[in-house]
């Protein structure tokens, strides 16, 4: 059975490029282009990781991570942060709401790839 990874990001053609190889290495790709729908998807299809960006319409992506991680029946959800803001304010702030990984745009796929194959134990 393949794991299913939720991108967060409103920038639709990077979800569309990373999502195509996801799904060309065995995930099960959702997708969401705003935190608030990112959110409401990961407590309805409890996906294995969620990749997520910072900057979002109706709920950025540090609340959205915040409410995965301190929820008992969604905190065991992977989240990799992946954002073009790479302060380390941000690193600080994600590690507080419990992000597991943070990498910064652009990223090199191989790396992610990496980084979600080693959170979910494959």
């Amino acid at each position: 059975m393949s794991k299913r990874l939720l991108i967060v990001d409103d920038e639709i053609d990077l979800v569309d490029a990373l999502a195509a190889h996801l799904e060309a290495d065995g995930y099960e790709v959702l997708k969401a282009l705003d935190g608030k729908d990112g959110y409401e998807k990961v407590q309805t299809q409890k996906p294995d990781a969620v990749l997520l960006d910072l900057r979002m319409p109706r709920m950025d992506g540090f609340q959205v991570c915040r409410l995965i991680k301190f929820d008992d029946s969604l905190k065991a959800i992977k989240v990799i942060i992946l954002t073009a803001h790479n302060s380390d304010n941000e690193h600080k702030i994600g590690k507080s709401v419990g992000a597991d990984a943070f990498l910064t745009k652009p990223y090199e796929y191989p790396n992610l790839l990496e980084t979600i194959k080693g959170l979910l134990g494959e």
